[in-house]
């Protein structure tokens, strides 16, 4: 069984995968009408502070030098460019960690992607720009028959602290327990990568969590992992997400603007195809468009 420390090594192999991407993308035009509307302490300091929590590929991985890789990377130099501003990042490592530093004024945004529910919008804006899905990641040939949440009583399942997969998976497993079944054994991360590397170290039975990420994982661990009950719903009804700011954020309007002309001008259709995204790319950037699990 791989320990802990391999799977760290694992971990950082991962993150330096990353550089077989080497599309580039077009430097973007500066804006000078939004630069003219973020707040003032921005304009001043040039500065955008921008919250990451932890490492979630293809969007985003933190290296060992603490640089970011991923489709965020491309995002925040898009986005910088068209404000005119430095992304600069943060890494936190746990969401609820991200939410209370943005809504504590110390990070202006986490330019994501997050999950947009509306108990999230209560107290945070969301500029959505990803349309995602929740899946399980598996040991090859799925040995444990897991095609869905029904198929979790009784199983070990991995999922990220604080995100909206975890309060789904033990919603499922009270709906366990009631029908006279094992209760589901929920083992929260604070990453993502951990999570996925503990159903490849035997740790967990499943992996339950955003499709794009868990293709990516598969996709690096081909002999040892597979996606399971994908194309159903797993508790959720459509779901978005994107990037995270202070509710009425005066910078909220800007960034959805900035995202705008990312679409309008190819720049997203490049970024979300150059990290294999086509398939989450939300048909248009939008504000709090989160529709609540069921």
């Amino acid at each position: 069984m791989m320990n802990f420390k391999k799977l760290a090594v694992a971990a950082a192999a991962l993150s330096f995968a990353f550089s077989a991407f080497a599309a580039g993308i077009p430097a973007q035009k500066l804006d000078k009408s939004l630069h003219a509307k973020l707040p003032a302490s921005i304009q001043k300091s040039g500065v955008l502070r921008d919250a990451v929590n932890g490492s979630f590929p293809p969007y985003y991985v933190v290296t060992p030098d603490k640089k970011i890789q991923g489709a965020l990377s491309d995002f925040s130099k898009a986005l910088g460019e068209i404000l005119g501003v430095r992304v600069e990042h943060t890494n936190i490592p746990s969401l609820s960690g991200t939410l209370i530093g943005l809504q504590s004024g110390r990070y202006d945004i986490s330019i994501g992607p997050i999950g947009d529910f509306p108990n999230r919008e209560e107290k945070n804006d969301f500029v959505d720009y990803v349309q995602e899905y929740v899946v399980f990641a598996v040991k090859k040939g799925n040995p444990l028959k897991i095609n869905g949440l029904e198929d979790t009583c009784g199983r070990r399942i991995s999922v990220m602290a604080g995100g909206s997969a975890e309060r789904v998976i033990k919603k499922q497993s009270d709906t366990c327990v009631k029908a006279g079944k094992k209760p589901v054994t929920v083992l929260s991360y604070d990453g993502q990568t951990t999570s996925a590397l503990a159903v490849r170290s035997g740790r967990a039975d499943a992996f339950f969590s955003s499709q794009a990420p868990l293709t990516y994982f598969v996709s690096q661990n081909k002999a040892y992992l597979e996606l399971a009950a994908v194309g159903k719903k797993n508790g959720f009804n459509d779901l978005y997400q994107g990037a995270v700011l202070p509710k009425n954020s005066p910078l909220t309007p800007v960034v959805l603007d900035a995202f705008k002309i990312m679409y309008k001008n190819g720049t997203y259709k490049a970024i979300m195809e150059k990290w294999g995204l086509s398939r989450n790319m939300a048909a248009h950037p939008g504000k709090n468009m989160g529709i609540d699990v069921k």
